[in-house]
This record gives structure tokens, sequence and C-alpha cells, in this order.
């Protein structure tokens, strides 16, 4: 299972990814426990807003795009767990 945290947006609307593969975490079992408890279904649709980041979160067969304000509680945790676990690219 694979988590992919995507940052786009900003002033210079640069893009930053990080991904992460869960089984290969010395924790899989709490990763997916974590994931699975995430609330995918509750996130809509929103407008974005200029110089503001976007933050789209795969984990399939799930996918959400958060404006930078909503990245908080479990999605801000999410973000941060991906980001010092996994490989960043550009």
């Amino acid at each position: 299972m694979k988590v992919v945290v995507s940052r786009s947006g900003g002033v210079a609307g640069i893009r930053l990814t990080w991904e992460v593969q869960v089984d290969e975490q010395p924790d899989p079992q709490e990763w997916r426990a974590f994931l699975t408890s995430l609330p995918w279904d509750e996130v809509g649709e929103r407008p974005s807003a200029p110089d503001r980041f976007l933050y789209r979160i795969r984990c399939a067969p799930h996918e959400v795009v958060l404006a930078e304000p909503e990245v908080q509680g479990p999605w801000r945790e999410l973000v941060d767990r991906v980001k010092s676990a996994g490989s960043r690219d550009r």
C-alpha cells in the first residue's frame, strides 16, 4: 500500500511530492489502522485560494484534495508522518 502526498500552489507554484510504502515501514499495522480511521468520505470539493497550498493525498482507493487551512487534526498528522517517513520528489 502506498500513500502519496503532493503539495502544490503557493506563491512560487512549485509542486512537492512525498510518498511512503506502508509495508516497508517498521509499523505497517499502525499505518493501516491510521489510514482506515481517516475521514476520507467527509471531504468535499472546495475552491482554491490564490497563493495558498493545496494538498492532494492518495491512498488507493481514496483521494482527497485539501486547502492548506483544512490540513489539521488527522490530516496534519498524516501529512507530517508521510513527510518524515517518505521519500520526496520535485
